[in-house]
């Protein structure tokens, strides 16, 4: 057992865990240069940063860029969302022209108006279950997951009672309309690269 699983146990078993304990853990350990580091219902997940990935996150934040300010525009930057200790650092997020920080200096879930999310292997499971029920539950108005490995992308839109309303799917060079939705632009794909 490794010093954080068993401090980890330890916190849990007199149920004291919480999203800060374990980020002020993390901030304690080597995580490797290039790695994203989340909490996603509790446990701890890492997972690189590759060319693709980053690809794909710049092109997002670059068009969003062209319509709102620098300090709504997010990456990599955490946000504790409802459900079981949910501490996201989401690869694009838009925050609401009025986004306040809360009393701990983190950004407000409720302030968010745009999720986007791009597939990596090994935690595509959170990014299509755990992920988006929480995101749902937070009301988040509009969430993409970018798949470079299917060359699409899923947007969900109109969260109600935790869920997602719709869905819709579109290939890799179509572009996502969302002009209709609290984003207001429309979001092109076509220099998306695959995996």
């Amino acid at each position: 057992m490794t010093v954080l699983e068993d401090r980890i146990e330890m916190a849990d078993s007199i149920g004291e865990l919480s999203l800060d304990m374990m980020f002020e853990w993390l901030e304690r350990m080597p995580v490797p240069e290039g790695y994203r580091v989340e909490i996603v219902g509790g446990n701890i997940f890492m997972s690189p940063q590759r060319d693709t990935h980053w690809e794909i996150i710049a092109a997002i934040y670059d068009q969003l860029r062209n319509k709102y300010p620098r300090q709504r525009v997010k990456s990599d930057v955490r946000i504790d969302y409802p459900g079981h200790l949910n501490g996201f650092a989401t690869d694009v997020t838009l925050l609401a022209r009025d986004a306040e920080k809360n009393d701990r200096g983190l950004w407000r879930y409720q302030d968010v108006v745009f999720v986007a999310e791009v597939i990596s292997k090994g935690t595509a499971a959170n990014d299509y279950g755990l992920k988006k029920a929480a995101y749902a539950r937070a009301e988040v108005p509009v969430y993409v997951i970018a798949d470079p490995y299917q060359g699409r992308c899923h947007v969900y839109t109109q969260p109600k009672d935790g869920e997602y309303a719709t869905e819709m799917k579109l290939s890799f060079g179509d572009s996502l309309d969302l002009t209709e939705t609290v984003v207001g632009l429309t979001l092109k794909t076509k220099d998306f690269p695959r995996d």
